[in-house]
C-alpha cells in the first residue's frame, strides 16, 4: 500500500491539484479570519479562540474535500487505468485505503499551516496563552475525523462514475446530507419526539460534541464506523466492477 499511497501523492502534487487545495483552502479561512470584519475576525471578537476556524472549516470541506477526491477513481476509470490497477496482486481494500488516506493527508496538509493562528493568539493573548488549548485541540480532532468522513464519501462518490464533476457533485451532496439534513429534519415539529435521535446520525451532533475538548467514544465510535461504511462501500463497488467484466 505504500507505494501505491506514493504514487498517489506523487501524482497529486505532479499536477496543480494538490496546490490549489491548499492554497484556496488557507486563503479563504485567512481572509475571513484575519482580513474580513464580522463574526468570524479574530481581532473584532475581542477574546482569544479559534472558533471562527472550527465553525468555518466544515463548510468549505463540504466543496474542497469532493475537490480532492473526485478524480482519485474517476480518473482511472475515464482512462482505463482502473482495469490494470485491479488486475494487480493487491486486494481492493489495499487500493481503496491508499486512495483514503491520500485524500485524507492531502486535506490534513491544508489544516497544518492554520497552527500558526493557535501560536499567534496564544502568544498575544492577554495574558499570554489566555485561551482553552483542551477546546481547540478537541476541534482540531474533531475536524480530523470530519475530514477523514468527507474523504470517505468522496472515494465513494468517486468509484461511482467516470466523470468527475458528477463524482464531485455526489461527494458534497452527500456530505451535505450528513453534516446539515439530519439536523434539518430533527429540528421539524412533526420530528420533535425522535429529535435527538435523528441528530445523532448526523455528523454535527458528534462535530460539535467533540469540539468542546471531551474525547467521548461515542463520537470516535461513531465516526469510526461511517468512515469504515463508505469505504466498504467503496471496495464492493470496485469488487462488483470485477464480476461485471
Amino acid at each position: 500500500m505504500r507505494a501505491l499511497l506514493i504514487k498517489e501523492l506523487s501524482s497529486f502534487f505532479a499536477s496543480i491539484t494538490g496546490y490549489l487545495v491548499i492554497i484556496i483552502f488557507l486563503i479563504i479561512i485567512g481572509l475571513f479570519t484575519w482580513v474580513f470584519p464580522g463574526q468570524f475576525n479574530l481581532l473584532d471578537m475581542g477574546y482569544a479562540n479559534l472558533d471562527s476556524l472550527f465553525i468555518l472549516s466544515p463548510w468549505i470541506f463540504l466543496f474542497l474535500v469532493p475537490a480532492v477526491t473526485m478524480r482519485l477513481f474517476s480518473e482511472e476509470k475515464k482512462g482505463g487505468t482502473l482495469d490494470t490497477l485491479l488486475t494487480r496482486p493487491i486486494s481492493d481494500l489495499t487500493i481503496v485505503m491508499a486512495k483514503f488516506f491520500t485524500g485524507l493527508l492531502l486535506v490534513l496538509l491544508a489544516l497544518v499551516p492554520t497552527f500558526i493562528y493557535y501560536i499567534t493568539i496564544h502568544n498575544y493573548g492577554n495574558p499570554v496563552g489566555n485561551l482553552d488549548s483542551g477546546a481547540i485541540m478537541g476541534s482540531y480532532i474533531g475536524l480530523f475525523f470530519l475530514a477523514a468522513i468527507y474523504v470517505s464519501i468522496g472515494l465513494y462518490a468517486s468509484s461511482m462514475t467516470e466523470n468527475q464533476i458528477i463524482a464531485f457533485l455526489f461527494g458534497a451532496v452527500i456530505s451535505f446530507v450528513f453534516f446539515f439534513g439530519f439536523d434539518a429534519i430533527g429540528s421539524l415539529p412533526i420530528f420533535k419526539n425522535i429529535a435527538s435521535i435523528i441528530y445523532f446520525f448526523g455528523i454535527s451532533e458528534h462535530y460539535k460534541s467533540i469540539s468542546r475538548g471531551v474525547i467521548d467514544t461515542r463520537d470516535v465510535i461513531y465516526f469510526l464506523s461511517i468512515i469504515s461504511f463508505f469505504i466498504l462501500l467503496t471496495k464492493t463497488k470496485l469488487t462488483s466492477r470485477k464480476w461485471n467484466e
